[in-house]
């Protein structure tokens, strides 16, 4: 999330198109116009959801504490902050090697 842009980014390392759940949605609605009201700033009506399709896509149902990790360190990594454009569409979709995931395991 990036609260200053009102932007929301979905990643999803399942495989298949899915959606963002709408409780879930709420809430992170409400904190972005909680963080706008502390700031002091009007803000959008509604902030703007994106779903960020160039995630790699795990193997099976069990990895996915390991690829949001994973995710999240990609993120934090990149000093650049351009994770929009790594996990864009086109970009490899395919799982992890198992030498990412040892890597955030051992984290």
């Amino acid at each position: 999330m990036r609260a200053k842009r009102e932007t929301v980014y979905f990643l999803d390392p399942l495989p298949g198109i899915r959606v963002v759940d709408e409780e879930a949605k709420n809430i992170v609605n409400s904190a972005i116009k909680i963080y706008n009201s502390h700031i002091g700033r009007q803000g959008r009506k509604a902030p703007i959801w994106k779903t960020l399709p160039g995630t790699a896509k795990q193997p099976s149902s069990v990895e996915c504490g390991y690829y949001v990790m994973r995710f999240m360190r990609d993120i934090i990594m990149d000093p650049s902050l351009a994770f929009e454009k790594t996990f864009a569409k086109g970009k490899d979709e395919a799982p992890y090697p198992q030498e990412a995931i040892d890597e955030v395991r051992n984290e």
